[in-house]
């Protein structure tokens, strides 16, 4: 597998220095960006596999930053990693674009592995040796080892956690799943069901999947969460 390169926007000397070293040391090439504004540039410049994004930066925050980074390159992923670790900062985190959130202080191993677990989703990266099962409902197919979408043969860019959420919904097989449900095994949090990260990436979805495509897949039963199925006219 060729090395994966990584952009680190980091504005902390004290953390940005050992997690450059660490990652290199691990086998990453890693470019590191002092502030947002250059973190920004970096992201729109060049290519990479995986950002670790910090928060609060200088010029321009870490949500900017995610935002933009999601309007060119919705496939990146990024793991947003900061001091930031209240459940409604992280799921503001998730809601700017983040596929993942990690608070500091944090072990170097997590990261590793949480960094290794998106570069296998990732739609575009190297495949593994089988190439998983194929998902279907109607025309929408889900390939669950290359981790790409189709929907009547078209293929459909998502970022990893929308690929996640859709694969857990079709998973689900037409039954409902709460936001409560859903969150809990999409982003792996608990929280208080006010929170609208659900609806949004919800509402990411029925752009991407239903709104060019007919029948409707993605559906509200009202007051009790969401279900994907092809449903008889």
């Amino acid at each position: 597998m060729n090395t994966a390169s990584v952009l680190l926007i980091e504005d902390e000397p004290k953390l940005a220095a050992p997690v450059k070293k660490w990652l290199e040391e691990n086998g990453f090439e890693v470019e590191l960006a002092p502030d947002g504004a250059v973190g920004r540039h970096l992201a729109q410049a060049n290519k990479y596999d995986i950002v670790l994004l910090d928060l609060n930066l200088p010029f321009v925050s870490g949500h900017d930053v995610c935002r933009s980074i999601r309007a060119t390159h919705p496939q990146l992923p990024v793991i947003m990693v900061t001091a930031l670790g209240s459940v409604e900062q992280k799921l503001t985190g998730f809601d700017a674009g983040a596929d993942d959130y990690i608070v500091k202080p944090f072990d170097f191993r997590e990261l590793l592995a949480r960094m290794r677990t998106l570069l296998k989703r990732t739609p575009g990266a190297p495949a593994e040796s089988e190439p998983g099962e194929l998902l279907r409902v109607a025309d929408l197919e889900l390939n669950t080892g290359f981790k790409t979408v189709t929907r009547a043969g078209n293929p459909i860019a998502l970022t990893a956690k929308e690929y996640t959420l859709l694969e857990y919904l079709v998973r689900r097989n037409g039954r409902v799943a709460s936001r409560h449900e859903i969150v809990e095994n999409v982003w792996d949090v608990n929280f208080d069901t006010g929170t609208n990260v659900v609806e949004v990436y919800i509402n990411f979805l029925r752009k991407k999947i239903d709104r060019n495509f007919e029948p409707k897949l993605i559906h509200t039963k009202q007051g009790l969460g969401y279900y994907i199925k092809a449903l008889s006219t």
